[in-house]
């Protein structure tokens, strides 16, 4: 088991594992994911990861389960958001938040989390701020299935 600094939600019940630097955004597009019809949010913050028959499940810290810290607002609960949570979920993508990426990219290796290999999405800021992010992480979640 690892407690990872990191967000966590789901979209058509992937599990999404969303990391970056301090203040990269990982709250802020978990949330996004998990208000949409399809999505719900796992955990904030501290993600805590387990092996469970092969497959890499996460779960939220039991101190912030149902709670997001939103820069500016505080720590809300995710039911006065209107978010709609989940007790865990097994990890099918990992998305990196960083500031700057190649303009032309080579795809971005698996992340591996625990010996487990896990999809892995590069997301920069200009991206994150154009509002692609969800597209193109639903684009990655289509291409993964079987």
């Amino acid at each position: 088991m690892i407690v990872l600094h990191a967000a966590c939600c789901t979209l058509g019940g992937a599990g999404i594992l969303v990391r970056g630097e301090s203040g990269s955004g990982k709250s802020s597009l978990a949330l996004l994911l998990a208000s949409g019809e399809d999505g719900t949010f796992v955990a904030d913050d501290r993600v805590v990861c387990a092996v469970e028959e092969g497959r890499l499940v996460a779960r939220p810290h039991p101190t912030l389960a149902g709670r997001v810290e939103v820069r500016g607002q505080g720590i809300l609960a995710l039911a006065d958001l209107g978010v709609e949570t989940r007790a865990e979920t097994v990890l099918q993508l990992a998305v990196d938040l960083v500031a700057e990426a190649p303009r032309l990219p080579e795809p971005a290796d698996a992340a591996i989390v625990l010996g487990v290999s896990l999809l892995r999405v590069v997301l920069d800021a200009g991206v994150r701020s154009a509002g692609l992010a969800p597209l193109i992480i639903r684009s990655a979640l289509r291409k993964a299935q079987p």
